[in-house]
């Protein structure tokens, strides 16, 4: 630690840490199903992104996966209601389950829906000392009426990095949606099919190599700094 004092003067050494390879490859491996929370962005009673976002559950079924799908609606504008509106409620409930996510919105005039950006908006960065979307995985989905567009894919990948959660390299765009479904609303077989199937298989791998770890990957030094001043600050009153 003597070189480093020397090479990084700024860095508080007691609190910085070399990668721990015992926490990143856990032995201990949870069992049980993953669990993913599915939102779509759109509320048509013919919705392609909730179209697209149940074949997804489907897939993560088949995958070994567990799903939970968030009806949208009745969820108040963010602001124009309390905390503790019932699909608020639903929704955080959902968000603190899950351990991965897929959020699957059409684009409207070259963005997210508003309804997609509400939900995102209502999951709390925080709930006491809980972050409920901090390390947790997340695959990013559009359709739309026209040609193949990534503006609402790249506008999610924002906000997901923004939350931090891990956001898969992969992601789909289905073009043109309402030609890819059929009357009884599945999924026509075609390329667009296929990539989601890639997603939710990437989707499904990321989480399971990711979720034991989760709390560790997302562990930062600045925080530990944070908290460690903190608890020195709280010592300082006490013996006041």
């Amino acid at each position: 630690m003597s070189e480093l004092r020397l090479d990084l003067p700024n860095i508080d050494t007691t609190l910085f840490q070399p990668p721990d390879a015992a926490q990143l490859l856990a032995p201990d491996r949870a069992s049980h199903a993953p669990r993913f929370l599915l939102l779509y962005g759109s509320l048509r009673e013919r919705s392609y992104s909730r179209l697209a976002a149940e074949e997804a559950a489907l897939i993560l079924r088949a995958l070994g996966g567990e799903t939970r799908m968030f009806n949208p609606s009745g969820l108040p504008l963010v602001d124009d209601a309390p905390g503790d509106h019932p699909k608020v409620q639903e929704l955080h409930a959902l968000t603190q389950w899950a351990e991965g996510m897929v959020w699957c919105s059409p684009e409207r005039h070259g963005a997210m829906t508003g309804l997609m950006k509400t939900q995102i908006d209502w999951i709390p960065l925080s709930v006491g000392a809980v972050r409920p979307t901090q390390g947790k995985t997340l695959a990013v989905m559009q359709v739309s009426g026209g040609s193949q567009s990534f503006n609402a894919v790249n506008q999610m990948r924002v906000l997901g990095r923004w939350m931090r959660m891990l956001t898969i390299p992969n992601q789909s765009s289905v073009a043109k949606a309402y030609q890819e479904f059929d009357e009884a609303g599945r999924m026509k077989p075609s390329a667009y099919y296929d990539r989601i199937v890639d997603v939710m298989e990437e989707l499904m791998k990321f989480t399971l190599l990711t979720r034991d770890a989760a709390p560790y990957l997302v562990d930062r030094y600045s925080e530990r700094k944070e908290s460690a001043e903190a608890l020195s600050k709280r010592m300082r009153q006490e013996a006041i």
